[in-house]
């Protein structure tokens, strides 16, 4: 036998079952929270070509999603979430409140978000629930139809919904819903008790039935431990449906939370989770969110070649910093990777034409017309 399929052989043997079995039916929802673990505990390089390979299944592995994200209401939560200096909990955060933004300066952000190359346009709203909430919520719809109308994907994060106002940012054109899971169920209650676990996943329940996408990941460096990575990757990939979309967040510590002091999470973890929850949900949008900043250029490649496809790029995030479109924009293209088109483009439901992304030498770009149409707004 020749020596380069000789180990190429020992190789595939190597691999562990879950990860072979995921391999000849890659879309399940029938997890066991053994199998995961499994798949966690392979060698990192091998879990990562694993995990590359799997993505070209399902990916075009030259795209990367931008998106932006908004906070369209800071500070005030009634959540004690020990990780958010928006929790009115935690005194010693220089975060503070401030009222619902107006109509005008959502629409200017989303413009500026879609000219520099983000098809996705997220907006978060520091609030438990939307209960009392009459007008805000209404000013939100109309935000949601605004930039729908534009082309974009848009998503929301306001905390818990009902089915009915789950309904009505349905109707209003909403593409995704963001409601974390943040951690594994057992780790859950040591970072936030104001709000259960189960409470969050009826969220996505009703998100679900309205028929809108489910963005729903967690976040990394809480105090968790490997098992409650595997954890919350066991808990999203065994839901009927798996999200749309995976956020993996990594905490950035704020002075005044109680986990301000928390140690980083080591790159390779955030490797290693991406690499498996590309695994166990195979079409998921893979999305490296806050803390990327901290990355080098280099590990972020690691991370997309584990099976990310997408960035939050702009100017900031709700609380933490962000990268910039012009820096994400010429990473990327050192790299030969390209933004990746919004998903609704091709509906033509709600959307104004002349907003629609065409591709241009490679990349997603507004056609001359709508550049003339925003410059002049």
């Amino acid at each position: 036998m020749l020596p380069t399929l000789r180990r190429q052989l020992a190789s595939a043997a190597a691999l562990p079952r879950a990860v072979s079995r995921a391999s000849g039916n890659p879309v399940r929802s029938n997890w066991l929270r053994g199998e995961v673990q499994q798949v966690w505990d392979t060698p990192l390089m091998e879990l990562v070509f694993k995990a590359a390979s799997v993505h070209r299944m399902f990916h075009d592995p030259e795209r990367i999603q931008l998106c932006t994200l908004m906070n369209i209401k800071t500070g005030g939560c009634l959540e004690d979430c020990s990780y958010c200096s928006q929790s009115s909990k935690h005194k010693g955060t220089l975060t503070k409140a401030t009222p619902l933004v107006q109509l005008d300066p959502v629409i200017q952000a989303a413009r500026e978000a879609k000219a520099n190359g983000s098809t996705r346009f997220c907006m978060g709203a520091a609030w438990r629930g939307l209960e009392g909430r009459k007008r805000g919520f209404e000013r939100i719809l109309d935000m949601v139809r605004e930039v729908r109308g534009m082309g974009m994907e848009v998503c929301t994060t306001l905390g818990m919904l009902t089915p009915d106002q789950a309904r009505q940012l349905k109707n209003a054109g909403l593409s995704a819903y963001n409601h974390n899971l943040d951690t594994s169920r057992e780790y859950y209650p040591s970072v936030i008790t104001t709000r259960s676990y189960d409470d969050r996943l009826a969220t996505l329940q009703a998100v679900r039935d309205a028929g809108i996408k489910v963005c729903s990941g967690g976040i990394l460096g809480l105090g968790e431990k490997d098992e409650d990575r595997v954890g919350l990757i066991w808990e999203v990939g065994r839901l009927p449906e798996h999200p749309e979309s995976f956020p993996v967040n990594t905490l950035v510590p704020i002075p005044g939370t109680p986990m301000e002091n928390n140690e980083p999470v080591p790159v390779h973890t955030v490797i290693r989770t991406i690499a498996t929850a590309r695994i166990v949900m195979p079409k998921t949008i893979i999305r490296l969110a806050a803390g990327r900043h901290t990355f080098t250029e280099t590990e972020q490649m690691m991370a997309f070649m584990a099976g990310a496809n997408a960035i939050f790029t702009g100017e900031k995030m709700l609380t933490t910093p962000c990268s910039g479109w012009d820096d994400d924009k010429a990473m990327l293209s050192r790299w030969g990777l390209r933004g990746l088109r919004s998903f609704e483009d091709a509906e033509g439901n709600k959307v104004d034409e002349k907003f629609v992304q065409v591709e241009q030498g490679g990349e997603a770009v507004l056609t001359p017309e709508a550049m003339k149409t925003i410059e002049a707004q």
